[in-house]
């Protein structure tokens, strides 16, 4: 059976009270204090500026990537005018309406509400209120019982437009991997994680009981002191969804970890093992404000306050639509060097040579979509654009264009970095929903999804890892 690529899903959650949560600015905060604190509170947005900034927009599919190109710059200083939290393949959803998938995601009594003082106005979306089938939090708690909590160290607080609204409570007071931030971590990549696929359910107009396959690549480390990270997330997100006839598993690879993902979920349809698999990623708290200290230094506001989610539908050829090609795979072995451009010659030239292809051959090049304008004030770089200049400059060594038209396939074949800086998130794949929409139109062929992984993180290897695959029609 050939794998079809049926729907993609992106969402976003504002979260500016989880952004001290992040890791760096947990840490600032610890080191800083109060002082910290303050400065982030001063530069954190609105909910309404996040949805009108430009690459949320066009995360959502509310705007192709190629927009962002002719745009004025800062993106952040030029909102679009009467911006919508809906798009064709994606939503934003707001802080409050996200604490109660909180609440819903949490089956042992960590997450404590005081619903009196979370000011619910409904959900944002029929996928938000389908994982809350009432619209409203679960039992609610008194403000008492949460600051005693929080009062004894037991919980961290939860907190709305500058109210407590509720906390997070530790579920074992010797076990870090049970600690209330990392708990809060877990639950946010579950919510988040759940909520793009009960989207892209309603999106398409798919019966939960349908799935039969959930691949997680979500960066969180779900487990215990015994076995820390030992998941399984993606049976975790399937049951709050309501996929009662699915199974899954999770697939760790850093940043990469989305296009093996959906190699894995593309062989088991190919195989015959199921006819049809969702491949799903929720947020990272642990990456929110991430590089906030200098956005906070140059005065600017703070742009990591954003938790990000996908989810992909695969199924058989009984359906029509792009396939995901898995005899265009690439992989990069150890015996690999892990430079740019070996990364390039691997994942990109050895398996289109494999296929009889050529660089050219291809439309689009999905690369790490880190939106540029978080990452330079931090001194990172623009990691799209680096990643299509190298593929350029191969693309020249072989032969196949001029360095004079390094611009122009630029141009042609890439397009402006717009995701949230969420790790595994940027990982090409945001890029799927755009994807479909030009291949039903009939102007796109192919994209190839070209992800790397940084497993020198983890201090077992100084190796970068990396993946890529193609769809095409």
């Amino acid at each position: 059976m050939t794998p079809v690529l049926r729907a993609a899903s992106n969402i976003l959650v504002h979260a500016p009270d989880l952004v001290r949560y992040g890791s760096k600015c947990f840490r600032e905060i610890a080191s800083q204090g109060e002082s910290f604190s303050r400065k982030l509170s001063g530069r954190i947005r609105s909910y309404e500026n996040a949805v009108a900034y430009p690459p949320n927009q066009v995360f959502i599919g509310n705007l192709p990537p190629e927009s962002l190109t002719g745009m004025p710059s800062p993106w952040h200083g030029h909102p679009i005018p009467d911006a919508s939290s809906k798009g064709p393949f994606g939503e934003i959803l707001p802080q409050e309406s996200f604490y109660p998938l909180l609440q819903r995601a949490d089956q042992f009594g960590l997450v404590m509400l005081d619903s009196d003082k979370l000011p619910l106005s409904g959900f944002a979306s029929n996928a938000a209120s389908a994982l809350v089938p009432e619209g409203a939090p679960g039992p609610s708690h008194k403000t008492a019982d949460i600051l005693r909590g929080i009062e004894s160290g037991e919980s961290i607080p939860l907190e709305h437009a500058g109210a407590l609204v509720g906390c997070v409570r530790r579920d074992h007071d010797a076990d870090e991997s049970l600690d209330a931030r990392v708990l809060l971590e877990n639950l946010a990549a579950k919510a988040s994680g759940a909520y793009a696929l009960s989207r892209l359910l309603v999106q398409e107009k798919i019966e939960s009981g349908q799935v039969e396959y959930i691949i997680s690549c979500s960066e969180e480390a779900v487990g215990d002191r015994y076995n820390r990270g030992g998941g399984n997330l993606a049976k975790a997100i399937g049951e709050m969804a309501g996929c009662q006839n699915a199974a899954g598993v999770d697939v760790k690879a850093f940043c990469a970890a989305p296009v093996y993902a959906l190699i894995h979920a593309a062989a088991l349809i190919r195989a015959g093992v199921v006819r049809n698999a969702v491949v799903v990623g929720g947020g990272s708290m642990a990456k929110l404000g991430m590089k906030a200290h200098q956005h906070i230094a140059k005065e600017l506001p703070v742009l990591e306050d954003i938790l990000g989610g996908v989810a992909f539908f695969l199924n058989s050829d009984e359906d029509e639509g792009p396939r995901v090609n898995l005899d265009i795979a690439g992989r990069h072995e150890v015996g690999r060097p892990s430079s740019p451009q070996g990364m390039v010659e691997a994942l990109v030239c050895d398996p289109l040579e494999r296929a009889g292809r050529k660089i050219c051959d291809i439309d689009k090049y999905a690369v790490e979509l880190h939106n540029p304008e978080v990452m330079l004030p931090a001194g990172a770089g623009d990691v799209a654009m680096t990643n299509y200049r190298t593929l350029a400059a191969v693309a020249v060594m072989r032969g196949e264009i001029d360095r004079g038209d390094i611009p122009d396939f630029i141009e042609s074949h890439g397009m402006p970095g717009f995701a949230p800086t969420q790790g595994h998130i940027p990982a090409g794949v945001p890029y799927l929903g755009h994807a479909l929409a030009g291949m039903r139109a009939g102007t796109l062929n192919s994209t190839m999804l070209v992800a790397k992984g940084s497993l020198f993180l983890g201090r077992m290897t100084q190796q970068a890892d990396g993946a890529s695959v193609v769809v095409e029609v």
